[in-house]
């Protein structure tokens, strides 16, 4: 990035890796399952990479290497060969493949949320004795692509702070042991990576310090301000955050002399009200990121540009951005002309979100408002039913009266075997819901099909032995996006595809509006299922914080409220399975912990409304109807006290890549409900044996006691084979008996 001192200069933290059409996804998969080789894979990847560049052409910086086969964090592991030794093969693809989904030899890293999203990174495991190395080429030749295109490119690398802050300690660690602790060796092999890249040409290098967004100590800060002030010497360095304010970093960055910084002024405003009582220096690079990287409403541009010129009167060079990455949202709007007019007016994919930013940098580019969302979006019969709510529609009775109902109406014997909801979605299913939505099947054709499919898995599961079952969902192709097609305020897209992890890609609905239930959802299902064994069939619910966590929602009213009229809907669809027969409701919440502020300032309010808006959606039955949820993927030890909030009999939980470390965290907190820890990672091709489920489960009996513990996997198989879901389940009941007969 040259240094004009007067120009505001166009940029972005990152952008979207699977392709405008997920050709990255398709490629992957292809490869995993023997039909793509290497060099046919990096043919995918490299046209992807050129994509990217072409849509990034347009702005005058280029971030490089955001590009990822897996995940950027992995990325980084790779990058500084940290790389724990059961991942390492001969070949480093295998090796990296190895580390991201695991293979028959290992298990794979541990995989969390980022921040407060629901994008999955995978967890570095950093040992006392990891032997740090620098390993520039992806960085180096990604910058290398850009500049042979003429742009000027700047490459992109997680920073050294967040990598250790964001990775756990390995298996062995001393106890006390931290990842940071390796600090001074990593911020050398950093200096490294740097010089490689000034040696290719590389000018600025930003370094994305997102853990800085969250509350640091003391002690953090000093590692912060001595690995800064180490590597300023060596490049010239742009520190991004991009998921809240920098808060008490931000002086000890610009104390440490970084060339530049890079501020989200979506969610961290209150870094510019800092910057300005700040003695700056004037040369300081700011990067004013207005355009949100999160969200998918249009900018308003009219507000954006009074921020810039807030920070054009600190710092003689100014860069508009994104707030974030934009790997958050899709690729392109265009696409979306099945969108009602007055909603298309108001988006802003990636694609659109680079023309804002273009249009921010230049002096005569649009400074358009955002129009105001139209009266129609509103229903006041749905307010109005809120505010009616008596004080205790969020409160249920007691929960060991409770235990005792549920146990007389479905009497369950110790260590009760399920799944968490969804079957392997196969090809032939998906097939036929993309022919019933494309008018190619009859909705009586339709719906035989997906009965059939109900009867198959109904069958599969009583063969197996389970003793509660589900129906496999075969009519949801998605958890979320179902529910948001029957609801009221949402809209759903054609190609809104937006990573979640490696391959796996999800559609964010559209919420917009003001949302109502018009007519049960997934009663006929749910009762169909019923009918077909005298085994208990969960009815199966997405929460209401999951819902707004996994759409795009409305930014004109607080979170709190849209979240009451998403579990209002809930609560009558709860209410009509219980009518039905329904005796045990599970309503998923794997985002709770997603949505948890970066900051421990608003964290209690979150947990407020939050845990009463599942209240709200689940406390209208019975004592003799079971509540389950389901939590997934997140570092839970944070929530501990939020998922008891939730007042649910039942909690079934991701556990086995943490190696059950939340069950020691809820038997610490004194968990009375039900828990059901997963014994059994299904985001990894690999199949565990029964002894190794029953292993996992004697963990979770020694922690909370065989009386209140469930087996089951990690999450629904939607993305699993049969091929791998009948021997996990069928080990999986052996070993639910075997741990079973031992406590007898």
């Amino acid at each position: 990035m040259t240094k004009d001192r007067t120009a505001v200069r166009s940029t972005a933290l990152g952008y979207p890796r699977i392709g405008s059409n997920r050709e990255l996804k398709r490629a992957l998969e292809a490869h995993w399952s023997g039909r793509l080789d290497a060099e046919g894979l990096e043919r995918a990847a490299a046209a992807v990479r050129a994509e990217m560049l072409d849509d990034l052409s347009v702005l005058d910086s280029v971030p490089t290497g955001v590009f990822s086969y897996y995940d950027h964090v992995l990325d980084t592991a790779f990058a500084v060969d940290a790389v724990a030794p059961r991942h390492r093969r001969d070949d480093a693809l295998a090796s990296y493949f190895a580390a991201a989904r695991g293979d028959a030899e290992a298990a794979p890293l541990e995989m969390t949320k980022w921040f407060d999203t629901n994008y999955h990174y995978l967890v570095p495991e950093i040992g006392p004795s990891t032997a740090f190395a620098a390993r520039p080429e992806k960085a180096v030749a990604e910058f290398l692509e850009a500049r042979e295109r003429g742009l000027d490119a700047r490459p992109v690398l997680v920073g050294p702070v967040s990598f250790l802050l964001l990775a756990k300690p390995e298996d062995g660690a001393p106890e006390g042991f931290r990842p940071l602790d390796r600090i001074d060796d990593l911020v050398e092999v950093y200096a490294e990576i740097l010089t490689a890249l000034g040696r290719a040409g590389a000018g600025l290098v930003q370094l994305d310090e997102p853990a800085l967004a969250a509350d640091r100590s003391a002690e953090e800060l000093a590692v912060v301000a001595a690995v800064y002030r180490r590597l300023v010497g060596v490049a010239e360095i742009l520190v991004a955050g991009g998921y809240g304010p920098f808060g008490e970093s931000l002086p000890v960055l610009l104390d440490a002399g970084v060339e530049g910084i890079a501020l989200d002024l979506v969610r961290g405003r209150s870094d510019l009200d800092a910057l300005e009582a700040l003695n700056v220096s004037r040369e300081t690079f700011v990067l004013a990121g207005v355009v949100d990287g999160r969200n998918i409403w249009r900018t308003d541009l009219s507000e954006a540009a009074r921020l810039i010129e807030r920070v054009q009167a600190v710092s003689d060079r100014v860069g508009v951005s994104s707030s974030s990455s934009l790997l958050h949202v899709p690729v392109d709007l265009s696409s979306e002309t099945a969108l009602a007019p007055e909603l298309f007016a108001r988006l802003s994919f990636a694609r659109q979100k680079l023309a804002e930013i273009t249009a921010l940098a230049d002096p005569d580019g649009s400074r358009e408002s955002r129009p105001a969302a139209p009266d129609a979006w509103r229903d006041d019969a749905v307010r109005a039913r809120l505010a009616s709510l008596g004080a205790d529609a969020d409160r249920r009775t007691p929960f060991a009266d409770r235990q005792a109902a549920q146990a007389e109406r479905v009497p369950l014997p110790p260590l009760p075997t399920t799944t968490i909801g969804s079957f392997p979605q196969t090809a032939e299913l998906r097939r036929a819901r993309a022919a019933h939505r494309q008018g190619l099947m009859i909705d009586a054709d339709y719906h035989a099909r997906m009965k059939a499919e109900v009867a198959d898995v109904i069958a599969r599961q009583e063969k197996l032995g389970l003793d509660v079952l589900v129906h496999g969902e075969p009519e949801r192709n998605d958890m979320v996006q179902y529910f948001a097609e029957l609801l009221t305020g949402f809209a759903t897209t054609a190609a809104g595809w937006v990573q979640s992890y490696g391959s796996r890609c999800v559609r964010p609905p559209i919420l917009f509006g003001d949302v109502a239930r018009p007519a049960p959802m997934t009663v006929p299902w749910t009762s169909y299922a019923q009918s077909l064994t005298a085994k208990p069939v969960k009815g199966m619910l997405t929460g209401p914080v999951t819902i707004l966590a996994w759409s795009f929602v409305r930014d004109d009213q607080p979170l709190a409220d849209t979240a009451d009229q998403v579990a209002l809907a809930l609560r009558d669809e709860v209410a009509d399975l219980e009518a039905a027969g329904t005796a045990i409701i599970q309503v998923d919440e794997p985002a709770l912990r997603e949505l948890l502020p970066v900051r421990e300032a608003p964290r209690a309010a979150y947990r407020e409304w939050s845990t009463r808006s599942f209240r709200l959606a689940t406390s209208g039955v019975r004592p003799e109807t079971s509540i389950h949820t389901h939590l997934c993927y997140s570092e839970f030890g944070v929530v501990i006290d939020a998922i008891a909030a939730l007042d649910a009999d039942v909690t079934s939980i991701e556990a086995s890549r943490s190696k059950m470390e939340v069950v020691e965290d809820l038997g610490r907190a004194g968990y009375r409900s039900g828990v059901g820890p997963g014994v059994w990672d299904i985001h990894s091709p690999r199949v565990p044996g029964a002894d190794e489920m029953a292993a996992a489960l004697r963990l979770a009996v020694a922690a909370l006691g065989t009386g209140r513990v469930w087996a089951n996997p990690d999450c629904g198989l939607k993305t699993r084979r049969y091929e791998e879901v009948v021997p996990a389940l069928e080990g999986l009941v052996e070993a639910a008996r075997t741990v079973r007969a031992e406590a007898a």
